[in-house]
């Protein structure tokens, strides 16, 4: 009796043990599809005239508020647009606290490692700003004098490629915006600035008597809207919503609105 009762014990676990194989075995349910992104965060610097900035009502307007803004409603996305400390960009699109970078964002080799861009939309200068009547008139006579450009911007890293310029300068300073610089030049603090074309020529615009560019300049670059390498499929949908825009006219006329040509690559 003991030795069926042993046999029976050990059958009925072996049937225990196959059946909790089965079960396990049994495929896990699929986990759901992500939910579709109906919106996009665009970081900015908001000081960064035409391109975005804050009017005269605290509201955001520019050039690059308007492309964004035509772009997600092609696109069926509403649009978030977030100031950031435009120095630690890099950090907040990685960080996910913003999904794009669009605001003159200049397509470099070095930003390329971290960022992916779209195709260029627009040809930028950086330009040399001086006081109207300085005898500086060519990038050689910045030997010996101090010069301002923006914090983490394409200036910086356009007059360091300079080596031999830029070690000649008694100091290069960097503020916080563009804006605080050429205010800066006007205060004789500075005796020249280096700025993006657009916004410089934009500041030199309305103040021609205070303000003037030199021929010389620091190179010419190309503005792309810059994503998260690992986001494709939100870098495809803008490259095709920016190509739209430029093949129908759109971006000509945001670009006639706020410089009064089309500067649109």
């Amino acid at each position: 009796m003991k030795k069926l009762a042993a046999v029976a014990l050990l059958t009925l676990g072996a049937l225990v043990a196959g059946c909790s194989k089965q079960e396990s075995a049994a495929p896990a349910a699929e986990a759901p599809a992500p939910a579709a992104a109906t919106k996009i965060v665009v970081g900015l610097d908001d000081n960064f005239p035409p391109m975005g900035f804050r009017d005269d009502k605290n509201q955001l307007v520019g050039f690059d508020i308007d492309m964004a803004r035509e772009a997600a409603k092609r696109l069926g996305l509403e649009v978030e647009f977030k100031p950031i400390d435009w120095s630690a960009k890099e950090a907040e699109l990685s960080g996910k606290r913003v999904d794009a970078l669009w605001n003159g964002l200049t397509i470099t080799e070095e930003r390329r490692q971290n960022i992916g861009f779209t195709a260029p939309y627009m040809e930028n200068h950086q330009i040399i700003v001086v006081p109207a009547g300085s005898a500086i008139k060519a990038k050689a006579d910045l030997a010996g004098k101090v010069v301002g450009a923006q914090e983490g911007s394409s200036a910086v890293d356009a007059i360091k490629k300079e080596d031999e310029v830029f070690k000649s300068m008694k100091e290069l300073k960097t503020f916080g915006d563009n804006v605080t610089a050429l205010m800066d030049l006007s205060a004789g603090r500075l005796e020249a600035v280096v700025v993006d074309e657009v916004v410089g020529r934009y500041y030199v615009a309305k103040k021609p008597d205070q303000y003037a560019v030199l021929e010389d300049n620091f190179g010419t670059e190309e503005y792309g809207v810059g994503v998260r390498k690992d986001d494709t499929e939100l870098l495809s949908k803008l490259d095709k919503a920016l190509t739209e825009m430029k093949g129908d006219g759109a971006a000509a006329k945001i670009a006639e609105q706020w410089f009064g040509k089309n500067i649109i690559k």
